[in-house]
């Protein structure tokens, strides 16, 4: 079985990760793997470090016919079984054209909740055997949209628990980030975009900080609300609480030294950013919205509030900076999940499922 992936992402953020976490587990068990990617993006140079064979073709958009005709070309030279498109702008519509051209059955991941009309599903979807959702709230979306449901399938993503097996450093993770022993260390690692909600966080710990002055926010990430962020930030007084710390790829390395991490995103697909923090034994508070609460178990691996409460996100926080023997609990239950239910194993073994289900139809 050979399989081409498509990811038009130029950056190393959760949905390209989950490819290379396919793309190597399908590799193990002798699968040929092929992924088309943008020339200088992170996911091509991080799956040329793993062995995984690279093309770079560029892609402008869902617009883009000349990257639709180079596939083309390019499933005519190299035969796959199957096509993969793992993402949008351009990743998809243009994917599954270019595969519909080439006569060969294609897959398409969707990772994100976002509703979109019946007709716009019609036609993105149209040359799709079948669509991958990663969560039952993504499924919903495309229920409502239209999509019949002999032609969705839910894998959810997944986290590879043994690399978080590894403890990090909480010497190095404090001095890295000049933080102090007695600090109380929350975390917050997504895009800077209004879905992901930094905004909410930030307000929440305007509250908390006469109450925890211990109460240290790592702000990780990049995007088009920095400066928007910063400025609030300054507005709210946090200039000697919070941290803006930019994206970094080393993530991975120290997550687990996290006391808490914050997600209080108000649209999410699933959360990848919550399943590695669970990997790492670490507890999550965010919204009860989209996927998350598939990943967060509220009670017993992290806390759940209500979309935009900042007052609720606060005292969520607040008790753990108060129980920190429960935020421990929480953490080590989360593990035990991420192992039973989001293994790296299990995604890919669901994978080729509906690979060789749609060859041998």
């Amino acid at each position: 079985m050979k399989i081409l992936h498509v990811e038009t992402g130029r950056h190393l953020y959760g949905g390209p990760q989950q490819v290379l976490y396919l793309c190597a587990g399908l590799a193990n068990l002798g699968i040929d793997n092929l992924l088309v990617c943008p020339p200088g993006s992170a996911v091509g140079e991080a799956a040329r470090t793993r062995g995984i064979e690279v093309v770079n073709l560029a892609c402008a958009g869902d617009l883009d016919m000349r990257f639709a005709w180079r596939l083309r070309q390019l499933l005519a030279e190299r035969e796959p079984d199957i096509v993969h498109c793992h993402s949008r702008r351009g990743g998809d519509f243009l994917g599954g054209q270019a595969a519909a051209m080439a006569g060969i059955p294609a897959v398409l991941s969707r990772r994100v909740d976002n509703t979109e009309a019946g007709f716009i599903s019609g036609l993105r979807y149209r040359p799709f055997r079948k669509v991958v959702v990663i969560s039952a709230a993504i499924d919903a979306v495309l229920d409502a949209a239209g999509l019949a449901g002999d032609k969705r399938i839910i894998i959810r993503s997944a986290v590879d628990v043994d690399r978080f097996a590894v403890k990090p450093s909480h010497a190095t993770f404090r001095r890295l980030f000049n933080l102090s022993p007695d600090d109380f260390v929350l975390g917050s690692a997504a895009q800077f975009i209004a879905r992901k909600g930094q905004r909410y966080l930030l307000r929440a710990v305007a509250e908390l900080r006469q109450r925890y002055p211990q109460l240290k926010l790592v702000m990780l990430g990049q995007g088009p609300l920095e400066i928007e962020l910063r400025a609030l930030s300054a507005e709210l007084g946090l200039a000697n609480v919070v941290q803006f710390a930019g994206f970094r790829s080393d993530l991975d390395d120290y997550l687990g030294c996290f006391d808490v991490l914050a997600h209080p995103a108000s649209r999410e697909g699933l959360g990848v950013i919550a399943l590695k923090a669970a990997a790492a034994g670490v507890p999550v508070v965010g919204f009860r919205a989209g996927g998350l609460s598939e990943v967060i178990v509220h009670g017993k691996t992290g806390l759940l509030v209500a979309p935009g409460d900042v007052q609720q996100l606060a005292a969520a926080i607040g008790s753990l900076v108060d129980d920190r023997e429960l935020g421990r609990v929480y953490g080590r239950m989360a593990v035990q999940r991420m192992r039973e239910k989001f293994s790296v194993k299990r995604m890919v073994d669901q994978h080729i499922t509906m690979y060789e289900s749609i060859l041998n139809a």
